[in-house]
């Protein structure tokens, strides 16, 4: 079924010139509120096909894309009949379908470029055939949702390396995370030692983003969704009261639980300030082990190549837990306090900088809190619009910058999946070998938790 459609889909390889792809300096940017200069031409209106229109963040997305003056709507697609007829009367010339790989069988020469807001099981194979089709991709973190599509993006990626494309890390444009970052990369506080990043939740039963209520008993779909084509990749399995709604975060199948939803949120200052590779190992602890659920109090960490001019020793260690769970602040030797239930922060041998979700910064030299603004050599930042950013590059404006790319995306995604989907193994530390696919020291864990099987019909295309 893939072979014929991937003949169908596949297209040209769309002209680019790509803007610096990581956050290496903040000097000399410029904001991209609006369309930063001459524009090089490309194309006359960026045509995006909006794959997922209903949802928490759809609606984000797609009203700060459409206030860009070089982007039209003309495609929505989705599962939820009801969300396709809503959005569909704001864009009445745009076509409308229901199965995405329709769009690209019948209007394949309709659109350019693709937002992807569906559920993260679905991620992959939404994105890597656009990819294949040739379409620039604005795609929602945590990008993917298997550890084996990590390695299935970074192909795609080598196989397109001309598209454009930007991960759902809005997180990101404001100054505060930017100045993080450059003052990490230029090393102003010294070699980094560790890093301890925490995020607050999931509940322990409770409604919304993330339920841990118990295991409801299956239930008719809603009349509107196309049950099958909810579950796409994944394989046939019930309905269940919430999951198509926001219930789907927690779940093992279609989600990635808290700390793989917010790792493009929290380890992104990581990835920018250090280009962290891929982790050696990953240990994970947790009290609450689940079938059909991620783990909830989970405490992992992540080990990386350290040494050389930006690491204080051979081994950088991150940890990375749920629940709120940040590190003692007199064991850092910081003064009495209280951290906020969310964040990332870096021990470095000079200091140590934490900085939060929206942006905002602090910064301790020997165990006094410093005026970061004053720190000598620190670069000048300039507020973005990462929405407009990923149009303005694909339309070739002078003094675009890509934000997020899915080449960094990725291995974010990467760092995240392993924290959550090793905790199905707490209190063993798994050996990872992304070249390999597998946890060297663990087959048990190799068979459970790097790959799935695809329903016939959504397989990911091959690059």
């Amino acid at each position: 079924m893939w072979d014929r459609r991937q003949l169908l889909v596949s297209g040209a390889v769309v002209a680019s010139t790509l803007a610096a792809a990581s956050l290496s300096s903040c000097a000399s940017s410029k904001p991209l509120a609006a369309p930063a200069g001459k524009r090089k031409g490309r194309y006359e209106k960026l045509r995006i096909l909006h794959v997922g229109v209903g949802g928490s963040i759809a609606p984000w997305d797609r009203n700060e894309l459409k206030a860009h003056p070089d982007v039209v709507f003309t495609g929505l697609c989705d599962v939820d009949s009801n969300a396709l007829a809503e959005v569909s009367k704001e864009f009445p010339e745009a076509f409308t379908c229901k199965d995405f790989r329709d769009a690209f069988e019948k209007h394949a020469d309709e659109f350019d470029a693709v937002l992807v807001c569906v559920p993260d099981h679905n991620h992959a194979v939404v994105m890597l055939t656009a990819l294949k089709a040739g379409k620039h991709v604005y795609g929602q973190k945590p990008l993917v949702q298997q550890l084996s599509e990590v390695v299935a993006m970074e192909r795609a990626l080598a196989a397109r390396p001309n598209l454009v494309t930007q991960v759902g890390n809005q997180r990101m444009g404001p100054t505060g995370r930017q100045y993080a970052v450059d003052i990490l990369r230029r090393g102003l506080l010294g070699k980094a030692i560790e890093a301890h990043v925490w995020v607050n939740g999931p509940p322990d039963q409770g409604d919304g983003y993330f339920y841990y209520g118990g295991l409801k008993d299956p239930t008719p779909p809603p009349e509107n969704v196309d049950w099958p084509l909810w579950l796409g990749c994944a394989e046939d399995a019930p309905h269940r009261e919430g999951l198509v709604g926001l219930r789907w975060r927690s779940s093992w199948d279609y989600g990635t639980g808290q700390l793989g939803d917010w790792c493009t949120h929290l380890l992104d200052v990581l990835y920018y300030a250090y280009d962290l590779g891929s982790p050696q190992a990953v240990l994970s602890h947790t009290r609450t082990p689940s079938d059909f659920y991620h783990a909830q109090h989970v405490h992992s960490v992540l080990s990386y190549a350290g040494g050389g001019k930006r690491f204080a020793r051979p081994v950088f260690p991150v940890h990375y837990s749920d629940k709120g769970q940040f590190p003692s602040r007199a064991a850092l030797g910081l003064p009495a306090g209280e951290f906020a239930r969310t964040g990332t922060l870096v021990v470095c041998e000079n200091g140590v900088l934490y900085v939060q979700p929206e942006g905002e910064l602090e910064v301790w030299q020997d165990g006094q809190p410093v005026d970061w603004k004053t720190l000598r050599g620190l670069g000048t930042c300039t507020e973005r619009n990462h929405w407009r950013s990923w149009v303005d590059t694909i339309q070739g404006y002078d003094g675009a910058y890509l934000q997020s790319p899915f080449s960094v995306a990725v291995r974010m995604a990467e760092g995240g999946l392993l924290c959550s989907r090793a905790a199905r193994f707490p209190g063993r530390e798994l050996l990872w070998d992304k070249s390999k696919l597998a946890f060297t020291n663990h087959q048990e864990a190799t068979d459970t938790l790097v790959r799935r099987s695809y329903r016939p019909g959504f397989e990911l295309p091959s690059f």
